[in-house]
């Protein structure tokens, strides 16, 4: 077969398994063996010895055991009152700023982000305090649903997150230098977020309904207290991270021993606490992980079929440039957030996209970076976007209404990644920093 006709077989391939409604880690593997026997001709017995091979060896992956372990930390938080006294300690700080409390939205996403890695915990975690309080003071509702439904995709980009692990795990880029460049973008997005907020409330102030509320310095002091145990965790984790002192799995182990330490001295871990959010974690991380090692028998799979080889010769052929590449790859990968959750983008596309990326020059750091929020993208996007469904449970609007709501968010992010291509060194200078 030519370069033509493999990427168009496995491309229908891979539709109809998906179409059929079989689950997604077993459509990659099937893709990849029936790929291997028809167009490699490999046999039976050599198919069996590569799968297990990969198998075996994926599934023994240090850097996956940190997945679990931030999973775990996440379910605990979410089940506790700290966000809860987040969001307390956030209010004083933002009174004077236009739109107020719209910002503990996006403050509280960022900080919570930090600790999580997930985007689901983020949106819920922070969501379930804050809809309540911001449309019971009278808050413009689609700002409020929006706002929250753009800052809980931070919890994908800022360090920890469980997709730039997978990430550095597929495609054997340093995780601690991924951690790193995620910060500042992640900051940018969130200043991108505040900064619209205070446009809109300073153009029309309605939207943040004004109380005469002035704070105390001792009301700031305790306001602040109650921010201790999410910043305390921040500390740990990433200092832990970047001083050198623990990899990514081992910071992992010491957040979720301080998470645990923190609830019992706050006297929020109850046992059914304890055993939910353990259960919860065993079901998520089960989820993940064999997705992972399916990918890599995909993976594979395909570079014995010469797939990643046959898409790169099409492309040269297109000869584009490196603004076309992204651009081009920009819209594949919201194509694909239409329809399939974050987890399941990264370990499908990039056994295809990353030799491409190679080829053409792009620094795997920084495209790290853009797959991240390209799969943001898709958690904003409907008819899978999976923010819009955490958000309409929350609010009980109507999923077009939560779509709406959010379109500003979307283009707010599509400008993010505008600025990183034009200035890379946002994502590249703080692990050149920290690492050389």
């Amino acid at each position: 077969m030519g370069p033509y006709e493999i990427s168009l077989f496995v491309l229908v391939l891979l539709v109809v398994t998906l179409g059929s409604g079989i689950w997604i880690m077993a459509s990659l593997v099937i893709v990849g063996l029936v790929s291997q026997y028809i167009i490699a001709d490999f046999s039976f017995v050599k198919m069996g010895t590569i799968s297990a091979t990969i198998i075996s060896r994926n599934s023994m992956s240090w850097e996956l055991s940190a997945i679990p372990l931030f999973i775990w930390m996440g379910e605990l938080l979410f089940r506790t009152r700290l966000s809860q006294s987040m969001f307390e300690g956030l209010t004083p700080f933002v009174n004077r700023i236009p739109g107020r409390l719209l910002h503990t939205s996006v403050l509280g996403s960022t900080m919570f982000a930090a600790v999580s890695g997930s985007s689901a915990a983020t949106t819920t975690t922070v969501g379930r305090i804050t809809v309540g309080e911001l449309l019971g003071r009278g808050y413009d509702r689609a700002l409020t649903t929006g706002s929250l439904a753009g800052a809980g995709t931070l919890g994908l980009l800022i360090p920890p997150s469980i997709i730039l692990i997978i990430y550095g795990v597929i495609a054997e880029v340093s995780i601690i230098r991924l951690f790193a460049a995620g910060v500042l973008p992640g900051l940018l997005i969130a200043v991108l977020y505040s900064g619209y907020i205070i446009i809109r409330a300073t153009l029309n102030p309605d939207i943040a309904p004004k109380r005469d509320v002035t704070y105390s310095t001792c009301e700031l002091l305790s306001a602040a207290r109650k921010l201790l145990p999410v910043i305390i965790l921040m500390a740990v984790i990433l200092g832990a991270i970047y001083s050198g002192v623990a990899t990514p799995s081992e910071a992992a182990a010491i957040g979720l021993a301080a998470t645990i330490v923190i609830t019992l001295i706050l006297r929020q871990l109850s046992w059914d606490v304890f055993y939910d959010s353990l259960k919860s974690a065993v079901k998520v991380s089960a989820m993940i992980t064999s997705l992972v090692v399916c990918a890599a028998v995909l993976a594979s799979s395909m570079s014995y079929v010469r797939l990643p080889q046959s898409i790169a010769e099409i492309i040269v052929d297109l000869a584009p440039s490196e603004f076309q590449l992204i651009l081009l790859l920009a819209v594949f990968y919201i194509f694909l957030g239409l329809f399939l959750d974050g987890t399941s983008i990264t370990v499908m596309s990039l056994p295809i996209t990353m030799p491409i990326v190679m080829a053409a020059g792009v620094d795997p750091i920084w495209f790290g970076i853009f797959l991240v929020i390209m799969i943001e993208l898709g958690q904003i996007t409907p008819p899978v976007g999976f923010n819009l469904y955490l958000l309409q449970n929350l609010t009980g609007d109507s999923l077009p209404r939560v779509a709406r709501a959010t379109l500003p968010f979307f283009f707010l992010l599509c400008l993010g990644v505008a600025i990183l291509y034009a200035f890379p060194q946002i994502v590249l200078w703080l692990p050149q920093v920290i690492y050389g």
